[in-house]
């Protein structure tokens, strides 16, 4: 049920209101705010990464944005308020006994 609620409305952190989304961000917006938190990584506040961003955004879209982030684990935020990106995935394709395989469907026929 919990998960429900978290796609109807976000929680800001701040003032822990329940607030319903106007708009949802898009994918290239995401991916633009994870590029700033990555570039900026313990650095800016949110605010001053808010208004550093590449592209303009509005503040609630890119606080529905942090909160996500904030809620799937790949950002935290320190004592100071400063923002850190600590999402580091295991890649496993680099162990020794994964690796790719060609498929041959040509010769298959």
């Amino acid at each position: 049920m919990q998960s429900e609620a978290i796609n109807i409305s976000y929680i800001n952190g701040y003032n822990m209101k329940t607030k319903s989304i106007l708009r949802y961000p898009r994918l290239d917006t995401i991916l633009m705010v994870e590029g700033a938190i990555k570039k900026f990584d313990g650095e800016l506040k949110k605010k001053k990464l808010w208004e550093s961003l590449p592209r303009k955004v509005m503040y609630q879209t890119f606080c529905v944005i942090f909160d996500y982030l904030l809620f799937s684990r790949k950002i935290s935020v320190d004592s100071e308020g400063k923002i850190g990106w600590i999402y580091y995935p295991d890649n496993n394709l680099e162990q020794d006994n994964l690796f790719w395989r060609k498929n041959d469907f040509k010769n298959k026929s």
